[in-house]
């Protein structure tokens, strides 16, 4: 009787020991499971040039308010430098071009989503954005620069007073470098170029830092301002911006930027977009063609 109640004792014992490993072993693989849900969810998605071609279309980023490079005109339509290019990457890819208006901030977001496969707005290349998504070869130059009214012309950033705000846009390079090189300046940040714009045409700041492209179009179409500062900080370049890792896509607008550079593509885009803004006077030093950036 007594060997009964031990036989009896211990299989009890090995029935408790398998349900708990049983409930251990289902507990670890749904936290496994979740796990490795979320890190899909997080990763960044693209689509390679094949699945771009067998779908027909590419959707490129570009600005809708920011003249003249990329914006929407009276009739609707996108037009401007980075327009013209994302329309010969449609051309010969043999594909449609869907237009995504875009926001400085955004940018990178709209990558990793798949939200766009390329950025075409104005992307000012640094080592910091090249962590986070794939510069292609650039097709233009900037650097810097701060418009500011003629009543009141800033050609230092040291005549800026303690009470005096500067408007930058969120999300651009004027942002990192007065926060990171000048932090004792105070910022006015706005999402979009039209409400920084306003801002400076109502007196709200004493000046506007943004790419020295942009300063110089907005004092050229508007008088009475001026850009008292032309170049801030560093020469740079702009390029098209693909999603981490999408190799196939950054191959292929390599190649197409070198082509385009033996026919002197961007010299004709900037005439086609550019000169009646600028004029012949910067044609030479904004331009880039083949991806070789002047020394």
């Amino acid at each position: 009787m007594r060997n009964l109640r031990r036989i009896a004792a211990a299989l009890l014992a090995l029935t408790m020991v398998f349900a708990l490993a049983a409930c251990g072993s289902g507990g670890g693989n749904t936290a496994g499971a979740d796990t490795a849900a979320d890190k899909a969810d997080t990763s960044a998605k693209y689509r390679t040039l094949d699945e771009i071609k067998k779908d027909g279309e590419i959707n490129i980023g570009v600005f809708s308010d920011k003249n003249p490079f990329g914006y929407v005109d009276e009739n609707g339509e996108y037009q401007g430098y980075d327009v013209y290019f994302a329309n010969r990457i449609g051309e010969d890819l043999g594909v449609k071009v869907n237009f995504v208006s875009t926001e400085a901030a955004n940018r990178i977001e709209y990558l990793q989503t798949g939200k766009v496969d390329v950025i075409l707005a104005n992307f000012t290349v640094t080592p910091e954005r090249a962590e986070e998504v794939d510069f292609a070869l650039p097709y233009m130059n900037v650097a810097l620069g701060v418009v500011s009214p003629d009543s009141r012309i800033i050609t230092s950033l040291d005549e800026l007073t303690a009470d005096d705000e500067v408007i930058v846009i969120s999300g651009t390079t004027a942002e990192t470098y007065l926060t990171e090189n000048n932090p004792d300046i105070k910022l006015q940040k706005y999402d979009t170029y039209a409400n920084a714009k306003n801002a400076l045409e109502n007196g709200n700041a004493a000046a506007w830092a943004n790419d020295n492209t942009e300063v110089i179009a907005y004092a050229l179409q508007n008088p009475g301002y001026t850009v008292g500062i032309p170049t801030l900080g560093s020469n740079d370049t702009i390029a098209p911006a693909v999603t981490k890792g999408n190799d196939t896509l950054l191959k292929w607008l390599n190649d197409e930027i070198v082509t385009l550079g033996e026919e002197n593509f961007f010299h004709a885009d900037y005439e086609e977009t550019l000169v009646d803004t600028y004029g012949t006077e910067y044609e030479e030093s904004l331009v880039v063609e083949s991806g070789n950036v002047a020394k």
